[in-house]
């Protein structure tokens, strides 16, 4: 009998991150089917299962809830499996306990090491390091070694939405000024959840030497361009999985992965550096995504799949429950709309 399995979101990026999984559990046999309390619903295919109903996703029975969101409904059945939304980018709350999840599927060593500490003295969840189903189709993709810097140049500029940490308005000018010189190409994108006023100036900036981009998945692009320009953006870590140069902008955690900068005037000199790829900087980049994603084998999914068989033949069960979290739990309730019993 095949197994059934859910894949849950609360924003469109979920569907990058699920598909691969959903793709690995048909080639098992399996089915999977989609809940969304959020954006992303409108943009599943004919061939993807749609639950819109608590009472629907309860009759579904899944052995398994799969999300990459930071919480997922308490009444949902089966074992709750966190895969994460991206990569640990220096910002707050990426290694936090919210008290849901009875498995956290870890990227890599960085997120393993720092999660099964948290494991150990809790005791309520179990931590395997699967790596990132978002890379698997990436990781094909890429297969084959760096290719050379194209003639011209092609850049992608992306920016994280919090104002504390986005460097888009900062940079604006020079973006505007560079994009207009011809000597390089632009793809600018920003995350979904970014100012509109700011995402109307920089689209506004389209010309023949710059494209923005409104692509739901950013790795689309990575295959594209030949450098990277961000500042404290989780993207950017899936972007040097490439192995190509990244330049921020006053980065939360800057490192020899990355040329930094903390004014626009740097900004040009920094561009030119990383076109250059100075050996340092790329045996650097190499080091830094061996950390935080070591696979490249794109099965990362399968291994996800691989850790749920094993957890529920091992009983389903974590040494200690979870905690309560009522106010959590009641939160979900009312944004779902579910009252019923747990």
């Amino acid at each position: 009998m095949a197994k059934h399995y859910l894949l849950y979101g609360s924003e469109r990026y979920a569907l990058a991150i699920l598909r691969p999984v959903q793709d690995a559990i048909r080639a098992r046999g399996d089915e999977a089917a989609w809940f969304f309390d959020g954006p992303g619903a409108e943009d599943l295919r004919p061939d993807e299962k749609l639950l819109a109903t608590t009472e629907e996703v309860r009759r579904w029975s899944a052995i398994a809830v799969i999300t990459g969101s930071n919480a997922v409904p308490h009444f949902f059945p089966g074992v709750k499996v966190e895969t994460f939304h991206g990569f640990d980018a220096g910002k707050p709350r990426h290694i936090y306990i919210r008290g849901f999840f009875d498995l956290y599927c870890t990227t890599g060593p960085n997120d393993t090491r720092a999660f099964s500490d948290i494991a150990e003295r809790v005791g309520h969840f179990k931590v395997v390091e699967t790596g990132w189903p978002k890379i698997d189709p990436f990781m094909k993709d890429i297969a084959g070694g760096l290719p050379p810097v194209r003639k011209p140049p092609v850049i992608l500029y992306h920016s994280t939405f919090s104002p504390s940490w986005s460097a888009a308005e900062t940079l604006y000018e020079e973006v505007k000024r560079l994009s207009r010189s011809g000597e390089w190409y632009w793809i600018v994108t920003f995350h979904p959840k970014m100012n509109p006023d700011t995402v109307a100036k920089f689209r506004a900036l389209e010309s023949e030497y710059l494209r923005f981009a409104d692509d739901d998945n950013i790795l689309d692009l990575f295959p594209q361009v030949d450098m990277m320009c961000s500042d404290t953006s989780s993207a950017l870590n899936e972007f040097l999985l490439t192995h190509k140069p990244v330049v921020t902008f006053k980065n939360r955690r800057p490192g020899p992965q990355l040329i930094d900068i903390d004014d626009a005037s740097q900004f040009e000199p920094a561009i030119r550096r990383a076109l250059e790829r100075p050996p340092a900087l790329m045996q650097a980049i190499v080091d830094y995504a061996d950390s935080i994603h070591p696979y490249r084998d794109g099965r990362s999914s399968e291994r996800v799949l691989d850790a749920i068989d094993a957890f529920i033949a091992s009983g389903a069960r974590n040494p200690r429950p979870k905690p309560m979290n009522l106010w959590r739990k009641l939160k979900i309730r009312r944004r779902i709309g579910y009252w019923g019993p747990a």
